[in-house]
């Protein structure tokens, strides 16, 4: 009988937790609108504002403060386009930040700013403070809006978000996080980080595919991205989606109460790294000595293109992946590891595995088998193919 199979691509998508479902299901069931003011228009808006509540708690924000979206990627267009609405004429990101925020920039009209990283794939505060100092000499327009994710979607490595959001309000700029990659996964404070936006996604944490949030600072300016009724206190009109919603509260839910769950995964991940190890010395573990995610795990495999592995590793059932989901299908080698230094064959080689909920030790045993079987393999025609090249 065949082995089920390994889910170890949790940064792309996390499978929904049990809960999330039962919440979905019994939103479905309910039906209303949260507009409408008969008895199953009230019951909607109250499981709306359960989530919202929910969602808040997770990053330790005032429900008012969260805005309901169709995903991340909606929150970091509703972030920039909003910030060029109001007078915003310079935007700085990182080098490795999401599409969802690199190719919205670049598509916004403001000048992009695109800020180099160090070899572990951080900004670092002073080319931060130069960049926007340079801003200042220019006498360039205010506010600016700097766009930092905390944790990257590939390497898991952490931005210090705080430190580049206080140096940003310094020169009187706005700072925004894509924090979809962190939620669940870190204790998150968006007082203490001292951001004015901060953008998540549902199926990040366990909940539903289709359902994000921006959340606002207080005193934050937002614009509505889309426009029409007054639904989301005029900050998102259309009608809510009442089970991605609900499904995103659950999860959020079980994702803070079981933050403590972390060590159980960086565990995992810890085992994971040192059998790697075992099996090849080469093997250099990205970012495993600066603060990163404890699930995500992101190494080359020496002479063996990270395309190859990760179909090998999927016809033998187990689920990895070579980058960023959202550019599945693009030839070429993912811009992340260059802008960390690495020349392109040592990019194309890397691969992330990430672990979620579900996961267990039984799941690193799994992967540790196939992958040593994948790579002795590869390894073996590698060599036939140049010996045969000899000949």
């Amino acid at each position: 009988m065949a082995s089920a199979r390994i889910y170890l691509d949790n940064n792309a998508t996390m499978p929904l937790r049990p809960q999330a479902r039962r919440a979905m299901i019994d939103a479905l069931d309910t039906g209303g609108n949260a507009s409408s003011v008969c008895e199953e228009g009230r019951l909607a808006r109250q499981m709306i504002e359960k989530a919202r509540r929910q969602v808040a708690r997770l990053v330790n924000a005032a429900p008012a403060e969260v805005i309901f979206s169709s995903c991340g990627t909606e929150a970091n267009n509703q972030v920039i386009f909003s910030a060029v609405t109001n007078g915003t004429k310079h935007i700085l990101v990182s080098a490795v930040e999401h599409p969802a925020v690199l190719n919205v920039a670049r598509a916004s009209g403001a000048e992009v700013h695109v800020l180099a990283v160090d070899g572990d794939g951080r900004v670092q505060p002073a080319t931060l403070s130069t960049a926007l100092e340079e801003l200042d000499a220019a006498k360039a327009p205010s506010p600016v809006l700097v766009s930092i994710m905390l944790a990257n979607n590939e390497t898991g490595i952490l931005q210090p978000v705080a430190e580049l959001a206080r140096i940003t309000h310094a020169h009187g700029g706005l700072f925004h996080t894509d924090a979809v990659q962190g939620a669940g996964k870190l204790a998150l404070d968006m007082p203490a980080l001292g951001v004015d936006f901060l953008s998540l996604s549902a199926h990040k944490i366990g909940g539903p595919q289709g359902s994000g949030a921006l959340i606002t600072a207080p005193l934050a300016k937002i614009e509505p991205l889309i426009l029409g009724g007054g639904q989301e206190r005029s900050r998102r009109a259309g009608t809510e989606n009442l089970s991605g919603i609900v499904g995103f509260g659950a999860a959020a839910q079980v994702a803070h109460e079981e933050l403590q769950d972390m060590s159980r995964i960086k565990g995992l991940r810890d085992l994971l790294e040192d059998k790697i190890q075992a099996l090849d010395s080469s093997i250099t573990i990205r970012g495993k000595n600066v603060e990163r995610l404890d699930n995500t795990s992101f190494f080359a495999t020496p002479g063996i293109r990270a395309e190859t592995l990760v179909i090998a590793l999927d016809l033998d059932g187990i689920a990895i992946s070579a980058g960023s989901a959202c550019s599945s299908g693009k030839a070429g080698t993912s811009y992340v590891p260059v802008a960390m230094g690495y020349d392109e064959t040592a990019a194309a080689s890397m691969i992330r595995v990430s672990f979620g909920w579900q996961n267990s030790h039984d799941d690193v045993e799994r992967f540790i088998e196939g992958y040593g079987a994948a790579v002795k393999r590869m390894r073996g025609q590698n060599s036939a193919g140049s010996a045969a090249q000899e000949d």
